[in-house]
């Protein structure tokens, strides 16, 4: 009983908005104010009924006190909760996978855990030896799961409205001295958002 109870703590963290449970593997979407960068992402990219997310990561809970694993700043990193949520000033969207693919949380949190340090992925690239926030929960469940969870798209980095790049795109990659990786295959918080091996619990703040 006591070791029940004790796995219960490890694994679980209780929520205050809409008493949400959150528990190790949950997934916390949330719209980060990153300026035009972030308004251009969103432009070209739809989360979970319409919402705009620009930024991901994963739930780990160790000793009864719960961290985000998540690709950002400088590289893979393990933040607390309450540094998380202080990136946006909207609600967070929990997403939490279908039971059936809750076995394979474990090996995706190790997965995630020996990514810490390796370096974020400025040039939006995949399979590059680093990780943008999403490229890393895809490769965690890449590697839990042995094929692929969630899907890659081809990007874009285009205005719908015009046709041609955004202009704080084609400056971005101007000052990596990078063509434009328009049409590569990668994948963004918002399309995980949405996939059907999830649901949406609630929201947090």
């Amino acid at each position: 009983m006591k070791k029940i109870i004790f796995l219960s703590l490890l694994f679980t963290f209780y929520g205050f908005s809409q008493n949400i449970k959150l528990k190790t593997g949950d997934i916390l979407f949330q719209s980060m104010n990153c300026g035009p960068l972030c308004e251009a992402i969103n432009e070209v990219t739809e989360g979970y009924q319409g919402k705009d997310f620009s930024h991901l990561g994963i739930v780990y809970i160790k000793n009864d006190s719960v961290f985000v694993i998540e690709a950002a700043g400088k590289a893979v990193k393990i933040t607390p909760y309450e540094t998380f949520k202080t990136y946006t000033t909207e609600e967070m969207f929990v997403g939490r996978l279908k039971r059936k693919y809750q076995k394979y949380i474990p090996e995706a949190i190790t997965f995630s855990l020996q990514q810490v340090g390796v370096p974020y992925d400025d040039a939006y690239l995949y399979n590059n030896g680093k990780y943008y926030c999403s490229e890393l929960i895809y490769d965690a469940f890449l590697f839990a799961y042995k094929k692929p969870l969630f899907d890659l798209y081809p990007m874009t980095f285009k205005s719908p409205k015009s046709n041609a790049y955004f202009d704080v795109w084609a400056d971005y990659y101007e000052k990596l001295k990078m063509k434009i990786p328009e049409g590569q295959l990668g994948c963004n918080p918002g399309g995980i958002s949405t996939s059907d091996k999830l649901r949406i619990i609630g929201t947090l703040r």
